[in-house]
């Protein structure tokens, strides 16, 4: 979902089906972007991979099942992390939701946890109301989490967040970035199994190129 399709309401967009791509071989401007700026990685000496992602975005949600084994498979040298993005006011609860969760520290599973509450359960976890049954469902310390969605640790996060989010010209979701180098979505290579693909393959050419 990028952020003209939320922000005019029109929903998220069709993916094109391409019938002819090379996984292997990924074109640029295509399959991927280069960052004309290079972002600094987080873990000097190892490859990085960040989702950018909201909770709040069906494909996000659609994706996710495919994209936990994924990163199952990821060599010792990669680093994968998340970053949840936030281009208006009413996601920003879903950004201090995810940073409290791993200060409160309930689990690798909590992810899709949340994915489910949102999009099959339709839980309001953009509310107090919504976080709190949230939390007594998973059997979380709703206080806990309240102090910490609201704390300064969460908010200094969601600075850095928005900083990433800013250097990276993120313009959509979920897209994957590539040890600071490349841009690849399920948007632009047609699907979610090409993305991912498409990721591997520029995760062996950070390999060569680093």
């Amino acid at each position: 979902m990028n952020r003209r399709d939320f922000a005019i309401g029109l929903g998220a967009a069709h993916l094109i089906t391409r019938t002819a791509w090379a996984a292997a071989d990924p074109i640029e401007g295509k399959d991927y972007a280069r960052l004309q700026q290079p972002v600094r990685v987080a873990v000097p000496g190892k490859i990085e991979v960040i989702e950018f992602f909201g909770y709040w975005c069906p494909h996000c949600f659609h994706l996710e099942p495919k994209l936990e084994a994924w990163v199952k498979t990821l060599p010792a040298n990669v680093n994968f992390r998340r970053i949840p993005v936030a281009w208006q006011q009413a996601q920003a609860p879903f950004q201090q939701l995810f940073f409290a969760l791993e200060i409160v520290a309930v689990g690798s599973d909590i992810h899709q946890k949340v994915f489910q509450a949102v999009h099959v359960q339709h839980m309001r976890l953009d509310s107090d109301a919504g976080v709190a049954a949230f939390a007594a469902a998973n059997g979380i310390d709703k206080v806990k989490l309240a102090n910490a969605m609201k704390g300064f640790t969460v908010a200094a996060k969601i600075r850095a967040a928005n900083q990433a989010s800013a250097a990276y010209q993120i313009e959509g979701v979920p897209t994957f970035a590539i040890n600071g180098q490349f841009l690849t979505s399920p948007e632009q290579t047609g699907g979610e199994d090409q993305a991912l693909r498409v990721a591997e393959a520029l995760i062996r050419k950070a390999r060569v190129t680093r």
